[in-house]
């Protein structure tokens, strides 16, 4: 099949744009980031202050909308389905998307109880996670396209197909995925991975394989990370470790359940959308001619602004109530209730049976990472053991189920998985990859 030089052009220009803005690490005041990150940081420099009640006005907006069509007029979007799905819920998602909206009020008139409206707590969702996930998410929204709908993926996933199918159980496209996570930020990994799911291009098992696998946080919010908690000096060391623990937990769990028991199919919606035609030529010759034809099939600026501005409407009206509600009830979890010192007893004497240093202290923190990916570091600060301190840092990067961001998305997502699979998988992550990081801690720090 012969395609014009418009398509080939748009196809390379496109996907080098995307490269650039998603992937390409560029080095900013001495620390590495992408581009993507850069204009964050920018909108974040001017409008952080302001970012959490813009937040909450348009989520108390869209919740008034979503009442109106969930109990006035359930027909009000059944034209576009997808606005149907944001604003007509069922009784659980209804509850955590309301939840949600009370505490952002709460948290920025501060009128509410202290449990809710304390900087541990609420506070930390609305002033420290959303600026970044409202940030991240709506420059995401809108320039994913450019990641995913010319070519880019078919070109590199092509390559890697030979190379990451027999290795991870997953096609060599989500080396995307995983790269503007460890680049950029886990979000825009897991969003990238739920989106390739509902065109058809993963099936259920492999999006769920990609999203609790690959999302890992980004190399900027790492140092954070090791800086909060006191390891900075050992940052190469700590990110070396924290690569090779996520390699080898992601080998062994993509063969064991939950995951390898989930379905081999396709989002009922879109089926299959894989272009699996070879062209008897060389794999270059087939990766691009894939990519030629990905680009003929993606929809003009005018069909892309529309996906834009509803994946804006779908992060704002529906994600980021829902991510408040799950971080600050696991928050006043954490901070109000015996509940993770309690579960953290067994994780207590098996440090003790190891050895660990500051066992009891660090014990809550292998668990804490549940909730938010932040806690541990905040537990682990007041720790003096480096090695303890390592651990608990590295640990908590390589966990990735934090319901606060990465587990209420994937909930919110059209990817068929559960809570208990996703506790579970928190569970197995933390057991398999613990003695690689105690390994290399005890190589790289020392008791």
């Amino acid at each position: 099949m012969q395609f014009d030089t418009v398509t080939k052009l748009k196809t390379w220009t496109i996907s080098s744009i995307a490269l650039l803005l998603f992937i390409v690490p560029v080095s900013i005041d001495g620390q590495w980031t992408i581009i993507l990150g850069i204009m964050a940081e920018g909108i974040l420099a001017n409008f952080e202050g302001v970012i959490p009640a813009i937040t909450t006005t348009t989520i108390a907006a869209f919740l008034m909308i979503t009442i109106y069509g969930t109990f006035v007029n359930r027909r009000l979007f059944t034209h576009t389905p997808k606005l149907q799905g944001i604003f007509v819920l069922g009784p659980l998602w209804f509850i955590l998307r309301s939840t949600g909206a009370v505490i952002a009020v709460m948290v920025v008139t501060g009128f509410g109880p202290e449990a809710i409206t304390s900087e541990l707590t609420g506070g930390t969702m609305m002033y420290s996670l959303v600026p970044i996930l409202a940030t991240w998410l709506l420059l995401a929204a809108f320039l994913m396209p450019l990641l995913m709908n010319f070519g880019l993926m078919e070109l590199v996933g092509t390559f890697l197909e030979p190379l990451i199918r027999p290795l991870f159980r997953v096609p060599g496209r989500s080396s995307i995925d995983a790269l503007a996570s460890w680049m950029g930020s886990s979000p825009v990994g897991v969003m990238i991975t739920t989106e390739q799911y509902e065109k058809g291009f993963y099936t259920k098992r492999e999006a769920l394989t990609i999203a609790t696998n690959f999302s890992v946080l980004s190399i900027p919010f790492s140092l954070v990370i090791a800086t909060f908690i006191g390891i900075e000096h050992y940052f190469l060391q700590f990110y070396l470790t924290m690569t090779i623990a996520c390699l080898f937990t992601s080998l062994i769990l993509v063969r064991i359940p939950p995951l390898s028991v989930k379905e081999e199919t396709y989002y009922e919606v879109t089926g299959s959308q894989i272009d699996e035609r070879t062209e008897g030529g060389s794999i270059l010759e087939t990766a691009k001619l894939r990519a030629y034809r990905r680009t003929a099939k993606s929809d003009g600026p005018k069909g892309l602004l529309k996906d834009g501005t509803i994946n804006v409407i779908d992060i704002y009206g529906g994600l980021i109530p829902v991510v408040i509600a799950i971080g600050t009830i696991a928050l006043i979890l954490a901070e109000y209730t015996p509940v993770f010192t309690f579960l953290s007893y067994p994780v207590q004497m098996f440090l003790e049976l190891i050895q660990v240093p500051e066992a009891a202290a660090a014990a809550p923190a292998f668990i804490i990472g549940i909730t938010d990916m932040f806690l541990p570091s905040v537990i682990g600060s007041g720790i003096e053991s480096d090695f303890t301190k390592f651990l608990i840092a590295v640990m908590s990067l390589t966990q990735i189920i934090y319901f606060s961001e990465v587990g209420a998305l994937l909930l919110k997502s059209k990817i068929p998985v559960s809570v208990f699979e996703l506790v579970l998988i928190f569970v197995l992550r933390t057991v398999i990859s613990f003695p690689v990081i105690y390994l290399f801690a005890w190589i790289f720090v020392g008791m």
